[in-house]
């Protein structure tokens, strides 16, 4: 009896993209550290958190509504794109002229055309567009990232990153072609993209806070260290990001794809024993300059377990558009960080951090346990 597996089109190519594209971003990041001192890693973090957080507050069309609504022909693009990029250039214009810092502004509107760009091609499920336009970003910011480096050294990476984004252009303005602004199909939607845009500020703060008041108040050495501790847990993440794109919009369809779920959440965890055997030998070795890494590595590795079961109860919720569950379960995880590092980060330094965000995640995913399983019932 032969073993018939049947391994979807857009899963692979989505799968193969995001970890040739994961290898490639990962690789000029490590280079980079190696370059640098932690302190000077640090602070190029920091600023890439701010930009992230500011392009999401300035982005109203998220990633996920984008991907759900273009996958039930829900047509909001035009709408979606000329919000939220009126929100990009009022961002350029008070970063980027008023705090002296352009490269950080036109970041800001590339990390918006990029979002954009991806919820549209991903909701229309054109993996073939996904496959062009992520490998190309992912190249331009090794080659661009790493000749700007040498060429104009640390302080002109942040530009480089922002030219990497131009191949969205193209998708956004098909996004414009294919809807006109509709504000009365956007108000009869907007408890929904309300409730996702909350969401996505809420995963930026998720994702950003840490460099924001690590810097702060531990010093960008600690961040620096942290930031690399995060660099290597976020390859860990490659599999189950894949996944969650492309359920995401077949959960909106009506397929549950729970198999792929279970073999994901099997994998989570095979590379999280791997990752804490391996790297107190491999590390030190590619890294000496970063001597408090390996202990927050090997903690936050764990991370990888629940936050590979967040990502399918998130799909589950965004499909059947109960965006509200998501909601709580990210604000939960933020408010969960946030104490975590001012009683564990303040105590025990960056083990305290990487303590919190495992925690963090651990506290998301039985919010969403608990929702999940009042609304089932």
């Amino acid at each position: 009896m032969k073993l018939k597996i049947n391994f979807p089109k857009g899963l692979f190519l989505v799968g193969f993209t995001d970890t040739v594209g994961s290898g490639f971003s990962a690789l000029f990041w490590f280079l980079i550290a190696g370059f640098l001192l932690p302190e000077e890693y640090g602070q190029i973090s920091y600023v890439l958190g701010i930009a992230a957080l500011i392009s999401m507050v300035a982005l109203f069309g998220t990633q996920n509504t984008l991907v759900v609504y273009n996958a039930k022909n829900v047509k909001l693009n035009s709408t979606f794109n000329t919000i939220s990029m009126l929100g990009g250039l009022i961002a350029l214009t008070i970063v980027g002229i008023f705090q002296n810092r352009l490269d950080v502004g036109f970041l800001i509107i590339g990390y918006i055309l990029h979002i954009l760009g991806t919820g549209y091609i991903l909701g229309k499920k054109n993996y073939n567009d996904y496959v062009k336009l992520v490998l190309l970003q992912k190249f331009l910011t090794f080659s661009l990232g790493l000749g700007f480096y040498f060429a104009f050294g640390p302080e002109s990476i942040i530009f480089a990153l922002a030219l990497t984004y131009v191949g969205y252009v193209y998708i956004i303005f098909r996004g414009f072609r294919d809807s006109k602004f509709n504000f009365s199909l956007l108000k009869e939607k907007i408890g929904f993209i309300i409730n996702n845009y909350v969401i996505s500020i809420s995963t930026a703060l998720d994702g950003q806070i840490d460099k924001l008041i690590i810097a702060p108040i531990l010093g960008f050495t600690i961040l620096g260290n942290y930031s690399l501790a995060l660099q290597v847990v976020t390859i860990l993440f490659v599999i189950p990001g894949i996944v969650f794109k492309y359920t995401l919009s077949h959960d909106a369809s009506g397929n549950k794809n729970k198999k792929l779920k279970t073999y994901t959440i099997i994998l989570s965890v095979i590379t999280c024993v791997i990752t804490i055997i391996l790297a107190p030998t491999v590390i030190p070795s590619l890294f000496p300059k970063y001597e408090e890494v390996v202990p927050a590595i090997q903690i936050m590795s764990i991370d990888v377990i629940p936050a590979t079961i967040a990502y399918f109860y998130m799909s589950q919720l965004l499909g059947m558009e109960k965006s509200k569950f998501v909601l709580i379960g990210k604000l939960s995880k933020v408010t969960t960080f946030v104490t975590g590092f001012l009683i564990l980060g303040l105590t025990f330094g960056i083990v305290g951090l990487a303590i919190s965000f495992v925690l963090a995640q651990t506290i998301e995913v039985l919010i969403y346990f608990c929702l999940k399983k009042k609304f089932s019932d």
